[in-house]
């Protein structure tokens, strides 16, 4: 008889671990992990009610607005896939209570110190900033003062309409003078300014010749450089000591400095850089006064990411045509017809154009009616040509 073949012997594995120790092991991950995403989701939970509790909302103006509801032009036109045309009003103001004590004397009033109609296409694919005059010669309607009682309707300079009866009398005079439906308004006042501009670590600008302002606090060279809050600050609302102290001078300024800043901040990956993103929410909505479309962040988010594909050399910042009022050349009246051509282009939703005017002349303007085929041309900026090329 054979023998039977032996097996092969197994050769000794690793010891296993028991089995309650893998389980326990498992619960700690879990643990952990569960812990981790608690905490995330907490942090992100305080910063965004932080963030939306930064925004004040004015239904003060909404209802009085509703109440004139009869009066008010159109809403704007929707386009074939379902989205409408949309027109902010940005209104700066020159109030000096509390931090902003240091830019004047607190009188007890304010003004619109800057004013720019926003005009975000059906589409999304342009953007027209259009700066209001505050020296402009408009009809004021009669208004409701904050306090009570009513103004009578009166032609004044334009700013005199927030004095009046707050961002409701601007947004009627707005509509009044243009015949567009301001949809939403945003109130930003100095602070808020400040914040944004150093929450992106600076905006850079090109200055054309050196600036010495005492009262606006400048103390500037000629060339490209940086400028943070304060001078910046100072920068876009100086008159007196640049250029030839005109307003209209300001708000190209004002215009070429916003046009930078928001090719800085789509051009460095800041929308897509929380790190980056929450100091300038932080700042941009911690002065910040909305009507209740525009109160909360994911309102204000929805509307930036609307933007997000927008070309920066759609986003086009003018100012309405204008010229010194023949009664008085410290004030301002409008140039027709350019003025309601303009006016008329963006009711409709149309394109507007913007070159710089040559030393000593103007911009072309169309000499027709807007239409499909005629695109409008004023003196301006884009966000993709702004203040530096002057320095190249």
């Amino acid at each position: 008889m054979t023998a039977p073949a032996q097996q092969p012997t197994a050769e000794p594995g690793p010891p296993r671990r028991p089995a309650g120790r893998h389980r326990r092991l498992l619960r700690i991950a879990a643990f952990c992990l569960a812990f981790t995403l608690l905490v995330a989701a907490g942090t992100a939970w305080y910063l965004y009610r932080h963030l939306d509790g930064n925004i004040h909302t004015d239904t003060t103006t909404s209802q009085e607005l509703k109440r004139v509801q009869s009066q008010r032009p159109a809403p704007a036109p929707t386009s074939a896939a379902n989205t409408s045309a949309e027109n902010i009003l940005l209104i700066g103001t020159d109030n000096r209570g509390g931090g902003n004590g240091k830019y004047g004397r607190d009188s007890g009033t304010q003004r619109s110190d800057t004013t720019i109609l926003l005009h975000l296409s059906a589409g999304r694919d342009s953007v027209t900033a259009v700066s209001i005059p505050r020296d402009l010669m408009v009809d004021i309607p009669a208004c409701h003062r904050a306090h009570g009682g009513t103004t009578t309707a009166q032609f004044a300079q334009f700013n005199w309409a927030f004095e009046f009866g707050g961002a409701a009398c601007t947004i009627r005079t707005v509509e009044n003078l243009t015949g567009i439906r301001v949809d939403h308004h945003l109130i930003v006042d100095f602070t808020g300014f400040k914040k944004m501009v150093d929450a992106v670590d600076g905006v850079e600008i090109c200055v054309p010749r050196a600036v010495h302002d005492k009262d606006a606090h400048l103390d500037l060279k000629a060339g490209r450089q940086v400028l943070h809050g304060e001078q910046a600050l100072g920068y876009v609302r100086a008159r007196h000591g640049i250029g030839d102290g005109s307003d209209t001078q300001r708000m190209d300024r004002q215009q070429e400095f916003l046009a930078s800043l928001v090719r800085k901040v789509t051009s460095t990956g800041v929308l897509l850089n929380p790190v980056k993103l929450y100091p300038l929410l932080d700042a941009a909505t911690s002065s910040l006064t909305a009507d209740p479309g525009l109160d909360s962040l994911s309102e204000l988010y929805d509307l930036v990411r609307g933007l997000g594909t927008t070309p920066t050399d759609q986003v086009a910042f003018l100012t309405v045509p204008r010229k010194p009022y023949v009664q008085d050349p410290n004030r301002d009246e409008l140039v027709q017809p350019e003025a309601d051509r303009l006016f008329t282009t963006l009711r409709h939703d149309g394109k507007v154009a913007v070159t710089t005017a040559k030393k000593g002349g103007t911009a072309p303007t169309a000499s027709a009616s807007p239409s499909a085929t005629i695109t409008p041309t004023y003196r301006g900026t884009t966000a993709d040509r702004d203040s530096l090329s002057r320095c190249e």
